[in-house]
């Protein structure tokens, strides 16, 4: 029950916040930007759609989950709020779990309506929907909630600058691990198990990827995306977890 307070709390405050408006706006335009760029085109408009439309939907989610992720833990203590929430009989590993929970209501609405936007454009356009579109939106949403948590876990013990970079280092990187493998490969050395152990440390976000999917109308098989589902949660349960014990032995006095 507190969790769930918490988190309503966090979510009516993400509703306040001016940042998250301007993204989502900026989001939207970016879709309905396709329209206009479908004419300087010479064919295959619909999969420029497409892309752009997922894209959009994946960059700005990304950015609403980073930048204001960052902020979940951080306002509370330059607020000086923090300390009335941690005298409260209320677990510190609760008051995180309704943060992120919180936010990833917000994402979920956001990218629903994100999603609305992108379905009235292919709608307009006679673009035929397939299945393989709304499997993609799923991963896109798990990897937001990997996101998400990384913000979180940055946030217990750093600065908001300092966790929007490192959160954003992580993003980068998780979308290159497949390659950051095959170059440690060709590596020897410290480098080469320097760059092979970020390869299993950090997230593999590729594997959300079905864009390409997508453009191309190929379908996933349910048990790929089960796999890639239950890797998402899984990483988000461990980020979580070693947010929430840095976070317990971190004094505020």
């Amino acid at each position: 029950m507190k969790v769930w307070s918490i988190a309503f709390n966090t979510f009516r405050e993400n509703l306040r916040d001016k940042l998250l408006y301007n993204l989502l706006i900026f989001a939207l335009l970016m879709i309905g930007s396709s329209l206009i760029l479908m004419r300087l085109t010479l064919g295959e408009f619909h999969r420029l759609i497409l892309d752009i439309g997922l894209g959009s939907i994946n960059f700005f989610g990304v950015l609403i989950a980073i930048f204001i992720g960052i902020g979940l833990v951080s306002k509370e203590i330059e607020k000086k709020t923090i300390y009335t929430i941690i005298s409260k009989p209320v677990a510190r590993f609760q008051f995180l779990l309704g943060k992120y929970l919180g936010l990833s209501v917000t994402l979920l609405i956001n990218t629903a309506i994100m999603t609305a936007g992108l379905l009235a454009v292919l709608y307009l356009q006679e673009v035929p929907v397939h299945g393989v579109l709304f499997k993609a939106l799923g991963m896109i949403m798990v990897e937001f909630m990997v996101i998400t948590a990384v913000a979180l876990l940055f946030s217990t013990f750093s600065s908001a600058t300092l966790s929007a970079i490192f959160t954003l280092a992580v993003y980068v990187i998780g979308h290159l691990t497949p390659d950051l493998k095959a170059f440690g490969q060709k590596m020897d050395g410290l480098s080469q198990t320097v760059l092979e152990g970020m390869y299993y440390v950090l997230p593999n976000l590729e594997r959300f990827n079905l864009k390409g999917h997508v453009t191309h109308q190929l379908d996933v098989p349910v048990s790929d995306l089960l796999i890639i589902t239950a890797y998402g949660i899984t990483y988000t349960a461990f980020l979580l977890l070693l947010a929430s014990v840095i976070f317990q032995r971190r004094d505020f006095r």
